[in-house]
């Protein structure tokens, strides 16, 4: 039997990336994005959705709009978004593990726990919105070649 546990992104972040990047296709100064249509994009209910813009909201990487054309729009270019702003907002600091502060455990263990969580914030926060929308926009441009 496998004792060991997987680390794992939550559903949570990689919905809220998802619709971080639908938001990224749309003008920031143009209108705002009904979560219903965003929802679709992202693959997961308009509830649930909601639920993480609330959380993007409370980061100021979304902004809402009310009304009947109200939906939501990104609060900052997406050149100025990461996949780390993203994921602390969701979920926190990344990578939080009890033995950074655990007296007991070796030091030796505790600096590479804290190695690895600053190698993975500094990956994270080096990936923009901008960029992986340049990215996607590549790839349907190769597939139509």
């Amino acid at each position: 039997m496998d004792t060991f546990q997987r680390v794992k992104l939550s559903v949570k972040t990689d919905y809220a990336t998802r619709a971080i990047l639908g938001l990224a296709s749309y003008p920031i100064d143009g209108p705002a994005c009904k979560v219903e249509d965003l929802a679709l994009v992202s693959g997961t209910s308009a509830n649930f959705l909601v639920q993480i813009l609330i959380d993007l909201k409370s980061a100021e990487l979304v902004t809402s709009v009310r009304g009947k054309e109200g939906g939501y729009r990104l609060a900052r270019a997406p050149e100025k978004i990461t996949l780390g702003d993203v994921w602390r907002a969701v979920d926190g600091q990344i990578l939080d593990s009890p033995a950074l502060n655990d007296e007991q455990c070796p030091e030796v263990l505790r600096e590479a726990w804290a190695d690895l969580r600053d190698s993975i914030n500094r990956e994270a926060d080096e990936i923009t919105f901008a960029a992986l929308l340049e990215a996607a926009r590549d790839n349907k441009e190769m597939y139509y070649i």
